[in-house]
């Protein structure tokens, strides 16, 4: 074999190995799966590493399901969008078929491996790749309550872990939902600003009312004050056996108020550079957010 085919073999399988990261968005796949392994750590008392193993993997088969049933349907609209007209179904790189194949391939793989854990977790696998896949991306070309709807199967994986981990769903795994639920609206919205002129060439409603204006600021506002709210009450013990330190209530909260002052900080000046801002801050909330709690839970 030449040098010239051992290069072109060489990029090839580099194409390929690309394709197959942007079609199952390893990034997205792999804070799914930090999220799913912080719930399953919140809800242990000693960690069962083979269960730890098969819920990672579980998850990020689940999550890369999702994405590439997403961006089969979306293959149009994806190839009218800058930020994603290079993805491989867009360019014709991999066809729809193989898309497809990798699809199903990963949900019955991944839900297998969650069933393996327990059928609970199976079942909410199976309910959030059937809503990211047949209700949140239909519906984002029709209404802007697609984020709404969205957040339910974005919320499944910090419960997830704990459901993964007691076979249980109750109210600790429900205050795990929730905190991650109402994180996504600022999130989103964020993201919906930044790409408002790009989403709206794709025909999709991501921002409340489909408007870039101060109104929609003030929901990202009244969001983000819930979620605060509602990710320091574990402090009260109101949330079963998942519960926090006052010091880590005040470290939540302080993250929190970061986010809210550059959500007011969006809403004085409507600029791009600000909902940037905001859209790094709650990425950095949840991250943390998650981390905190885990190492609260080990000092308590």
């Amino acid at each position: 074999m030449n040098s010239s085919a051992i290069t072109n073999t060489k990029t090839s399988v580099k194409t390929l190995v690309s394709d197959f990261k942007q079609l199952t968005k390893v990034g997205l796949s792999l804070s799914v799966v930090f999220s799913s392994v912080a719930g399953y750590l919140l809800a242990v008392e000693s960690i069962n590493y083979t269960t730890l193993i098969l819920l990672a993997f579980g998850g990020y088969l689940m999550v890369g399901a999702s994405n590439a049933f997403n961006q089969v349907i979306e293959k149009e609209t994806d190839a009218l969008m800058q930020r994603t007209k290079d993805r491989p179904l867009p360019t014709g790189r991999m066809s729809v078929s193989v898309a497809l194949t990798i699809a199903i391939v990963f949900t019955i793989g991944g839900l297998a491996i969650l069933y393996s854990i327990n059928p609970k977790s199976a079942l909410f696998g199976a309910i959030s790749i059937f809503l990211y896949t047949c209700a949140y991306t239909p519906l984002k070309a029709v209404t802007p309550l697609a984020v709404f709807v969205g957040a339910f199967p974005g919320a499944i994986p910090f419960m997830l872990g704990w459901v993964a981990a007691t076979n249980e769903f109750g109210v600790e795994a429900g205050f795990l939902f929730m905190i991650q639920f109402f994180w996504q609206f600022p999130h989103f919205w964020a993201i919906g600003w930044l790409q408002f002129e790009e989403y709206k060439k794709a025909g999709f409603n991501m921002l409340p009312m489909n408007k870039k204006d101060k109104n929609a600021v003030k929901q990202i506002i009244f969001y983000t004050i819930i979620m605060i709210l509602v990710s320091v009450l574990p402090v009260l013990k109101v949330s079963g056996t998942f519960y926090i330190l006052p010091v880590t209530a005040v470290v939540v909260a302080i993250l929190g108020i970061v986010m809210l002052y550059y959500g007011i900080k969006l809403h004085k000046s409507e600029t791009n550079v600000d909902a940037r801002k905001l859209m790094l801050s709650s990425v950095l909330y949840i991250t943390v957010v998650q981390i905190v709690y885990v190492v609260d839970k080990f000092l308590h």
